[in-house]
């Protein structure tokens, strides 16, 4: 975990530079693809995942070296080729993981956030889940593990390979080409997270689009069907931890509520969509049948919450990153406080951003935390060994997030309410 932390220290900056490349780009041709409250969201949402994943908070249902260990039928020399035969054993994996978690309503829960932005561009590329707390992926990897492929270049090219496809999730690049019958782009993608009828479920391969040609799930970008993004259950919030696990819920919900004992077992199995007949026809939940009828979310900030949302997306980050930098040196007790720690802030002026009236309690908690450890260590996990005053300004910056919770929670809520009676 921690050669995956320090991979994370370089990767995170660059795509940042990237999804403010791509920003700027869009201003520059007057063909901008960001809103702020979507792209801060998308970018928050890449942060808890990335915390989740380096603290390795997942129920390992079977290792890959296990599998190595009692399935090799054959050791490849490590050479290039034992790479090469790695990399598309995983993305043959990622295509049938991807595959499972469209098609199953249990598995459609740790990726509906990946299509949760109404926008498809960089920054929802690190909508990524916390909610994938059952780890089943190595055996996926059988075909690997039967050709002997060591586990430590799995682990090495796994990272990789996600990162890997970043880059196609923007609407700046048209068709490549030759490049359209080898490789997943940015044309392909885009019909991946469209909810057009002719587009949904289609276009599921990570890399190589071989899979999707040879398995019946291709689509072609059509000229004449713009693609419409978002999911046909709206998320309706910027909070990336309840997007997460709304889907989760709902299945909860709806199993509970179910007189039918079998499908309160079988509804977390069954196509993604399905309901009980009894909680449908009682409970019936809104989708979107016509999606160039779609409304997008929209909160209607005001640009002073905007900017104190980036403010907080910002020191989040270099929060993070410390943690990323630091991290050899902490404990696993201390990873898991400061995880928690980022994970209430980002909770907090998410839902500060959706409006939210407990959004309050969560920054309060957060900075009241933030301030009590500084308190009684007399230091942020360590910072002040690097920089002297480092503690001081992070204290700062917790002192001011309850200020500024009080301000927007009530005050600007106040002004608004005024303005609108005037």
């Amino acid at each position: 975990m921690e050669l995956y932390a320090k991979a994370l220290l370089y990767a995170i900056p660059f795509f940042i530079l990237l999804v403010l490349f791509e920003v700027g780009y869009g201003f520059f041709v007057k063909k901008q693809m960001h809103r702020p409250m979507d792209t801060i969201s998308s970018l928050s949402s890449g942060l808890t995942s990335i915390i989740f994943d380096s603290l390795g908070l997942v129920v390992i249902v079977i290792s890959y070296p296990f599998l190595v260990k009692y399935l090799a039928v054959y050791e490849i020399k490590e050479t290039w080729l034992i790479y090469l035969v790695a990399f598309i054993a995983i993305d043959f994996a990622g295509y049938w993981n991807h595959r499972l978690s469209h098609k199953i309503n249990f598995f459609w829960n740790q990726h509906v956030i990946h299509h949760s932005s109404e926008e498809f561009n960089l920054a929802c590329a690190l909508r990524q889940s916390i909610s994938d707390i059952i780890g089943y992926f190595p055996l996926l990897l059988i075909p690997a593990a039967l050709l002997g492929v060591p586990p430590i270049v799995i682990a090495t090219l796994t990272p990789i390979h996600l990162f890997a496809q970043f880059w196609y999730h923007t609407k700046h690049i048209g068709k490549l080409g030759f490049l359209e019958y080898i490789i997943v782009t940015p044309s392909q993608h885009r019909v991946h997270h469209a909810i057009n009828d002719v587009y949904i479920d289609k276009n599921l391969a990570p890399i190589f689009c071989i899979w999707d040609r040879m398995f019946g799930t291709f689509q072609e970008e059509l000229d004449d069907v713009p693609p419409v993004y978002g999911v046909l259950k709206p998320a309706s919030t910027w909070n990336p931890i309840l997007i997460n696990f709304q889907h989760f819920w709902r299945l909860l919900v709806d199993a509970w509520r179910t007189k039918n004992w079998g499908d309160k077992f079988k509804i977390w199995f069954m196509p993604t969509g399905w309901r009980p007949e009894d909680v449908k026809e009682k409970y019936p939940i809104a989708i979107i049948e016509d999606p160039y009828k779609l409304e997008k979310y929209e909160t209607y900030p005001s640009l002073s919450l905007i900017y104190w949302s980036v403010l907080h997306l910002v020191m989040t980050t270099v929060l993070m990153m410390f943690m990323f930098f630091n991290y050899g040196n902490l404990a696993f007790e201390s990873l898991l406080i400061y995880g928690a720690i980022v994970f209430i802030g980002i909770f907090g002026y998410t839902a500060l951003m959706d409006g939210y009236k407990y959004a309050f309690f969560a920054e309060l908690l957060r900075g009241v935390l933030g301030l009590a450890i500084i308190f009684y260590t007399q230091d942020w996990f360590g910072v002040n060994s690097y920089f002297e005053l480092g503690s001081i300004l992070i204290g700062f910056y917790f002192l001011i997030t309850i200020f500024g919770a009080v301000y927007f929670s009530f005050i600007e809520k106040k002004e608004e309410h005024i303005s609108v009676a005037i």
